[in-house]
């Protein structure tokens, strides 16, 4: 049976209900939220620096700068592996409730932090809670929205991260001149979330979808538990999730040719746009005009030009499919980063081409909110969902390292940034052989009935 409601002549989002709504609204929130505390922490990590290291050790600030954000992405990534797994043994609901509640309480640490290797564990604890809580989301998403406009809702869902950006960036602009300890206040301010995962608790439903595999994963548990040979799907849904990804050829490819794809864009942004800030304040410094009034501008315009991007994907994905989509925005980012840091000078140029720049270098984490869920059978979304979207970051963690490095040793940012900006040919060469998912059913190995009662979603035969 097909949980997705009809699709008349109406508008797209005439279709929709008020469960699918409520779960994308929730999912962005979490989403909105981690956004802000990641772009918090590239805002203001050389200003905490400032106040946490002595002032030998200013000279060192990129490279302790590179090594914070790497503790954070490393945390980032083992959480996403994690959350994944909790998410498809557990439930979306209980897993996204639980990693907000987590994230709130941990980043709400940091603002404790007293030096600069506290200040590194706190983060890393708040990159654990960060990554287990997309998984959730972009599951839930892909699993109550419907074929037609799955798309929109996965780019929808993405687009909570430049939102979370562009408040970080606001907020930064207003209280990033108050003085030494402002940027404390910035984490203090990621302790709200823990009100989300209370409405969480109300509001959203559980993903029928879900609920059915953990029916069936039961089940197939008790006839095992019985002593019958299990077979076929039954078989697979008893195998630990984290294993069951490799168990099969179809799968298995599918697994280590996404795991590419987010490898390159994951390596390309934490190693290039992790250090604009710096980049746009020697700019400003260089002309006499205050360099965190334009760091903090140069956020917000990026942002703004990833919310469109975002938003764009979502409406391009569903109209001329995913794999040209994707393909159009991995060229993009190769052609715009030396561009950006190698041949534009003149710093109010700089916030306009940053905001094209935001469109796709951030725009281009889309396809893992639209395109990856729709690879993957309900049993194991969430799990190999955190798997790419996320393990990628334990090996792109090296990438503020190695670009805090280069900086250094190359002196300026414009050939580190065209070096790791060629990642994204990886990408480039990876999307023409997965296959096109636009308009068709989630995969799944076997036919699953919904009540149609279940949670108001309206099914089809």
């Amino acid at each position: 049976m097909d949980t997705s409601p009809t699709v008349g002549h109406g508008p797209w989002y005439r279709s929709l209900n008020g469960g699918q709504w409520k779960a994308l609204i929730a999912s962005n929130l979490g989403w909105t939220f981690d956004g802000f505390e990641v772009f918090a922490l590239i805002l203001t990590v050389g200003a905490a620096l400032h106040q946490l290291l002595n002032p030998s050790q200013y000279k060192f600030i990129p490279a302790y700068a590179g090594a914070v954000i790497a503790i954070t992405v490393f945390g980032w990534g083992t959480g996403g592996l994690l959350g994944g797994i909790l998410a498809d043994y557990i439930g979306r609901k209980r897993s996204m409730t639980l990693t907000i509640l987590a994230y709130s309480f941990l980043t709400g640490l940091s603002a404790l932090s007293w030096n600069w290797l506290s200040f590194a564990i706190f983060r890393f604890l708040v990159g654990l809670a960060i990554g287990s809580e997309w998984a959730t989301g972009a599951s839930i998403t892909a699993e109550l929205w419907p074929d037609h406009a799955r798309g929109k809702g996965g780019a929808f869902l993405q687009s909570g991260y430049p939102i979370g950006s562009i408040i970080a960036s606001t907020v930064w602009v207003l209280i990033g001149t108050s003085g030494p300890g402002a940027w404390r206040y910035m984490y203090l301010i990621g302790v709200l979330p823990a009100l989300i995962a209370f409405w969480v608790i109300r509001n959203i439903p559980e993903s029928p979808r879900w609920e059915q595999s953990n029916k069936q994963r039961r089940a197939a548990r008790d006839m095992r538990r019985q002593g019958v040979a299990l077979r076929g799907e039954d078989a697979a849904i008893v195998r630990f999730t984290l294993i069951d990804m490799f168990a099969e050829p179809a799968v298995r490819s599918r697994l280590v040719l996404t795991f590419i794809m987010s490898l390159a864009v994951t390596i390309g942004y934490w190693g290039v746009s992790t250090f604009v800030p710096s980049y746009v304040g020697s700019v400003a410094a260089g002309v006499g005009l205050a360099a965190q009034r334009w760091v903090g501008l140069a956020g917000l315009v990026q942002n703004i030009g990833a919310l469109l991007g975002f938003f764009s994907f979502g409406f391009l994905a569903d109209m001329l499919g995913r794999k040209p989509t994707t393909f159009f925005y991995y060229l993009m980012c190769l052609i715009l980063t030396p561009i950006v840091y190698l041949l534009v000078k003149e710093i109010h140029l700089l916030l306009l081409v940053f905001a094209v720049y935001g469109f796709f270098i951030q725009g281009v984490f889309s396809w893992t909110a639209v395109w990856l869920p729709e690879l993957f059978p309900t049993r194991m979304r969430a799990t190999a969902a955190g798997f790419i979207f996320n393990t990628p970051r334990l090996i792109s963690a090296v990438a503020p390292l190695i670009a805090g490095s280069l900086i250094v040793n190359l002196g300026g940012y414009g050939k580190t940034a065209t070096i790791i900006g060629l990642f994204y040919v990886l990408g480039l060469v990876t999307v023409p052989f997965l296959p096109e998912t636009k308009g068709k059913p989630l995969t799944e190995a076997e036919t699953l009935a919904v009540p149609a009662t279940d949670l108001g979603l309206r099914q089809t035969a």
